[in-house]
């Protein structure tokens, strides 16, 4: 029996400061034609309106959170999707780390709402877990269902992991495709960006973009993921 819901479609993606080939990049992403993208390492700089602007445009998308008040975490959608409040946090800051934050936005499509988020979480294993605890206190809060993508900067194993993880759906375990790593595009040995949903939400594919164009895009592999949204009343 089919499942009722609302379709949505989703791409995280650490896209590497947009180091690499932006043609590349463009391509991926109008080629997965997603309903929304969770960015991680976007523009966080100098003209970060303009760069994120240009940036959504060149996946044929419109900018809805994030930038420089989220460090680097961007949110975009597609004109299906409606954005109808947003916000950013800033993690506290470890004195000569980088600082860090996260995105949110709060969507409408097909008459379902949702929380859609994203962070990007530091390299430094010290300062990984204070930062999931932050992140998970926002999504934890959340009435709506919950879409949330992140560069965790550690695998399933890891303490920050679990914590963002813990009363969430992993979308690669729901799909039985946990085995797909997604970093890094020149050797890829580990799984360090995931996509969770609430379990309200429905896990239809999961899918690792490994191709020759990806390769050129970044050095993570974009996450693409179909979700049933539920039925809004």
């Amino acid at each position: 029996m089919a499942v009722a819901g609302v379709p949505l479609r989703v791409v995280s993606y650490n896209i590497h400061s947009q180091r690499d080939d932006t043609a590349a990049l463009a391509e991926v992403v109008r080629e997965a034609a997603p309903d929304v993208v969770i960015v991680q390492e976007g523009p966080r700089r100098f003209r970060w309106r303009q760069k994120c602007a240009t940036l959504a445009d060149s996946f044929g998308l419109v900018f809805a959170a994030g930038g420089l008040p989220a460090l680097g975490n961007v949110l975009l959608t597609s004109l299906r999707v409606r954005v109808t409040a947003s916000r950013c946090q800033r993690y506290p800051l470890t004195p000569g780390r980088h600082l860090r934050g996260a995105a949110y936005a709060e969507c409408l499509v097909g008459g379902t709402r949702f929380l859609l988020a994203g962070s990007h979480l530091s390299t430094d294993p010290a300062e990984r877990p204070a930062q999931a605890a932050a992140f998970k206190r926002e999504l934890a809060a959340a009435t709506l269902p919950v879409v949330a993508g992140a560069d965790l900067n550690e695998g399933p194993d890891g303490a920050a992991w679990r914590t963002v993880a813990e009363g969430l759906t992993d979308a690669a375990v729901a799909a039985d495709r946990a085995d797909r790593h997604t970093f890094s595009c020149a050797d890829p040995r580990r799984r360090i960006d995931a996509l969770f949903v609430d379990p309200r939400i429905t896990v239809v594919d999961y899918d690792v973009v490994d191709t020759p164009r990806t390769r050129r895009a970044s050095d993570h592999f974009p996450v693409l993921v179909d979700l049933l949204l539920p039925a809004g009343d």
